[in-house]
């Protein structure tokens, strides 16, 4: 059994949104015709309450892409985006949502962040997906979306390490590429196994 997960094609991560990604909406239509090739297609979502503890804006003299400690480690501190309700949270309308079978939510806890499908930050805190994906029998993942290099990224390497089967198909991905972290991702990847397709 083999699924597609789509990472975080929303609004906010593209043109136009509040953490936009470039290029980030060119790569939809080709995840909507990949998702027939797949017995079952999961969506992620960002969804952060609003004054989320990874916002700039809850952190008093802190700039968007800076970073500051957390209990869990070093957080990058980012714009406002993915509030839950706004139209930055909402899936991009030319999305196929009604192809998922699950859209699976993430970063709604306020003291912590969550860039994997996986797991919260703390490396710990579970979402879910893995069990929902052993239940369905589902061995073989491969992944799409936003960012390459942040929650594509995180999502992989904690899929391989979970014994996941994963593949990045790198072409229905778009990246940020913050101080060179498209780079470090992408090696980071390989390192755990994953395929970059």
């Amino acid at each position: 059994m083999r699924a597609l997960i789509v990472i975080d094609i929303q609004n906010d991560f593209c043109p136009g949104g509040a953490l936009a990604v470039t290029g980030g909406d060119a790569i939809v239509a080709q995840v909507n015709d990949m998702m027939a090739q797949f017995d079952a297609v999961v969506l992620t979502q960002d969804w952060h309450p609003a004054g989320h503890s990874s916002f700039a804006s809850s952190h008093p003299g802190k700039a968007p892409f800076g970073t500051t400690e957390m209990p869990y480690g070093t957080q990058v501190l980012w714009p406002d985006h993915c509030v839950i309700g706004t139209d930055g949270a909402a899936f991009h309308p030319a999305l196929n949502g009604d192809r998922a079978d699950l859209v699976l939510r993430k970063g709604f806890r306020p003291g912590i962040d969550s860039y994997s499908a996986f797991f919260e930050n703390d490396r710990k805190t579970p979402t879910g997906l893995e069990g929902y994906l052993r239940t369905r029998g589902i061995e073989d993942l491969t992944l799409v979306g936003l960012a390459t290099d942040f929650c594509v990224n995180y999502s992989a390497v904690d899929a391989a390490t979970l014994g996941f089967r994963v593949t990045v198909a790198q072409e229905a991905c778009r990246a940020i590429d913050l101080d060179g972290s498209l780079s470090a991702a992408l090696d980071g990847m390989r390192a755990a196994g994953v395929t970059l397709a």
